[in-house]
């Protein structure tokens, strides 16, 4: 395999998964942000200083952090059935100051509250601390200190508010503690803290100390920007690094989880099941490939003489004719590995991947080597590049360009066979043609006489088949089918046997198979009216009278005015008599006066047209022109080449090769020619109009008439010789 690096990559592709990767990770960033935001809201609130005061000397406080502007307090455990106590306590000891009348002394409430021997435990905590004095004692003693310090300083003789933000009362047995609505709601089961905005308080720590609270300073960054700035690029880059080792674990496997990955479908050994045994009709194409064969059996053979396996083979025919097949049947002669895939599997909508795609199969190929790729439908990648400047698919001029390296840089003598299948050879890119790459171009044409009677063989080896089976027979009368065409109609066959009840197939089974495949199935429900179904009639016996007073004609072989499927209200079905290449000018001729036939016979008998005659008319169309154009039979334009046929293989469409001129002189030479056919036609027919209607009555009661019949009732009614030539017209008569 070719070590070359990939020089087909777009140089300002390499930005877009880093935008993505950023855009993604932003929008992630975004949603934890906003994440963490909420579930702050709802373990974290804000209290008054007050407060957490109330909750200091209530003995709900277990630990505190105090920063430069606020204080966070962590609440004890499984404290809220405390504070119920607490409260239910105080509001007691408060009814019972009052009932007994022992004044606002701190030292009556102290020994109030000795009495009870709940009391000193009201502030008591889940792990066994307690404080040494009832709250509402330390609150007066509080505010009894702050109110000195004030006076003193303000040389006044007054209460005043302390700077701790309590209120002196006079009754403070009845100040109660903050009790918060919950202590141990939590978002997601996390214990629930408190902040207060820090205030100057000179003996907070004390009061930490004597309620044994614990407490530690931390710096405060919660308001600091570039705090948060900082999270933010940590966080984004913890995405990108994740991002960035996903993607190259996903590269490991192909681009994207496996978008640039070969999709190849490997046949290991004889897994194809075909061999050259299964191929029928192409015998110069077959041995075309047998060489291929021998060199993947004994490389050695040929090596050791210098010679070198041909790098590709490419197929090229009409659809239908087994170029897939015969790729099938050298992998299995061969018994290698076979990679079937085709042309389209390796486009995408991401430019890159296809290259991708031809890389990844080629290493795998040189894994397995020896081995076989087949490349179906190769012209949906191999089409000539753009060479107008205006720009092309670059995609698929990418995994072109890829192909031809790959098929350049790989060693031959692994043993590596490239076929390729293509029904449009002309559009293909000179360079993937060029010796050296595809060594050989192995045609694979619709077979001939001999070729569809041994692909009909083959086709029916597993079907029953009874005594009147004649494959000859058949094989005339289906010139110009493919091989699929010859598998479809013995298929055909088999179901209409079954259909019958039938355990084999018969001839008759196989020409009305041939009739369906070519011309539909018959259309039962379509009742036509009896003037219409005496039309048809005569439309159909002039064909075939035209044909039976004629020479240089194909014999008829069935008549009918049963409509099909595929359009046609009657239709006169002729077989050759021998397997032909060539056409001579009379011939062509003859049957532009066949095609004129059944318009003729409608004009001689109901002195009137009708629609029925456009096909006919098509088909005569084209053939007038094919003899003005291409083959040289008109006498104005000689032997010059007029048209030329593109898509070969397909369709067989012809472009003009000549001026507007020239096309409108083409265009009456052809009109000319159907002019004659038409006059010849007519003047057959109306000297034989008695026996016209003779056959055409015989053909609407039976609807369906052999040729045999047919020509029965000819001769008897004529008792005519077969020295009965044409009779033409001169051009100027009408």
């Amino acid at each position: 395999m070719s070590d070359k690096p990939d020089n087909n990559k777009r140089p300002n592709g390499s930005w877009r998964p880093l935008i993505m990767m950023l855009v993604v990770s932003i929008v992630l960033t975004a949603l934890f942000w906003f994440t963490m935001q909420r579930f702050k809201q709802g373990t974290v609130e804000e209290i008054k200083y007050s407060e957490f005061m109330d909750m200091l000397y209530s003995g709900q406080v277990e630990s505190v952090e105090i920063s430069t502007n606020t204080i966070t307090i962590h609440p004890k455990t499984n404290t809220g059935s405390k504070i119920n106590n607490t409260t239910e306590s105080t509001e007691t000891n408060a009814t019972e100051d009052s009932t007994a009348g022992t004044g606002n002394t701190a030292e009556e409430g102290a020994g109030q509250s000795t009495d009870d021997p709940n009391a000193g435990n009201n502030g008591t905590s889940s792990d066994g601390s307690s404080a040494s004095v009832n709250p509402a004692v330390l609150a007066s003693e509080a505010d009894a200190a702050k109110n000195h310090d004030a006076s003193t300083e303000a040389q006044e003789g007054k209460n005043t508010e302390a700077s701790s933000g309590f209120k002196n009362s006079s009754d403070t047995a009845t100040a109660q503690p903050y009790v918060p609505s919950n202590t141990t709601t939590s978002l997601g089961g996390q214990k629930k803290t408190y902040t207060t905005i820090r205030v100057y308080d000179l003996n907070l720590i004390d009061r930490l100390e004597e309620n044994h609270v614990e407490y530690e300073e931390v710096s405060d960054t919660s308001n600091s920007w570039w705090f948060s700035v900082l999270q933010f690029v940590l966080m984004l880059g913890a995405i990108y690094l994740v991002m960035s080792l996903f993607m190259r674990m996903m590269n490991k496997n192909g681009m994207l989880g496996g978008i640039g990955k070969s999709r190849a479908k490997m046949y290991v050994e004889k897994q194809t099941g075909v061999t050259f045994a299964d191929v029928a009709g192409q015998e110069e194409a077959k041995e075309s490939l047998v060489e291929m064969v021998d060199f993947l059996h004994n490389p050695k053979r040929y090596l050791d003489i210098g010679a070198k396996l041909p790098r590709g083979a490419l197929l090229v025919g009409p659809p239908g004719t087994g170029k897939t097949l015969l790729a099938k049947a050298v992998a299995g002669e061969a018994n290698v590995p076979f990679f079937s895939l085709s042309g389209s599997d390796f486009v995408e909508m991401y430019v890159g991947v296809g290259a991708s795609r031809v890389r990844d199969l080629f290493k795998e190929a040189n894994a397995m080597a020896p081995c076989i790729i087949f490349i179906d439908e190769i012209d949906a990648i191999g089409r000539s590049r753009d060479t107008s400047g205006r720009g092309g698919d670059s995609e698929r001029e990418q995994t072109l360009n890829q192909l031809l390296s790959e098929m350049d840089g790989f060693d031959t003598s692994k043993g590596i066979v490239i076929l390729a299948a293509t029904n449009r050879p002309e559009i293909l890119d000179k360079a993937l043609l060029r010796p050296g790459r595809f060594d050989r171009r192995v045609i694979v044409e619709k077979p001939d006489l001999k070729g569809r009677i041994d692909t009909l063989k083959v086709h029916s080896k597993d079907v029953k088949m009874d005594e009147t089976v004649d494959f000859e027979e058949l094989a005339l009368a289906t010139s110009g089918a493919v091989g699929a065409d010859l598998a479809n109609i013995i298929n055909e066959a088999a179901l209409a046997a079954v259909k019958d009840g039938r355990q084999a197939v018969n001839q008759k089974d196989l020409f009305e198979s041939v009739e369906v495949v070519f011309a539909g199935k018959e259309k039962k429900d379509r009742i036509l009216s009896e003037k219409e179904k005496q039309v048809v009639a005569y439309h159909e016996i002039g064909h075939a009278l035209v044909i039976a007073l004629q020479k240089h004609t194909e014999p008829v072989q069935k008549i009918t005015i049963i409509p099909r499927t595929m359009g046609a209200l009657g239709y006169v079905m002729q077989v050759p008599e021998e397997e032909k290449y060539l056409n001579s000018k009379e011939e062509m001729l003859s049957d532009l006066v066949v095609s004129m036939g059944g318009r003729a016979a409608e004009a001689v008998k109901f002195d009137s047209v009708t629609t029925g005659a456009s096909n006919d008319i098509e088909q005569a169309t084209a053939k007038a022109r094919a003899m003005v154009t291409v083959y040289g039979f008109s006498d104005k334009f000689g032997m010059v080449a007029l048209e030329s046929t593109q898509s070969h293989y397909l369709d067989g469409r012809r472009v003009l090769n000549c001026s507007e001129e020239t096309a409108t002189e083409i265009d009456k030479e052809v009109q000319k020619m159907l002019k004659k056919a038409y006059k010849q036609a007519y003047k057959l027919l109306k000297s034989h109009e008695n026996l016209m209607d003779k056959l055409a009555a015989h053909l609407i009661e039976k609807e369906t008439i052999t040729g045999k019949e047919f020509m029965e009732i000819f001769n008897r009614e004529l008792d005519i010789t077969p020295e009965n030539e044409v009779v033409e017209l001169p051009e100027d008569e009408e």
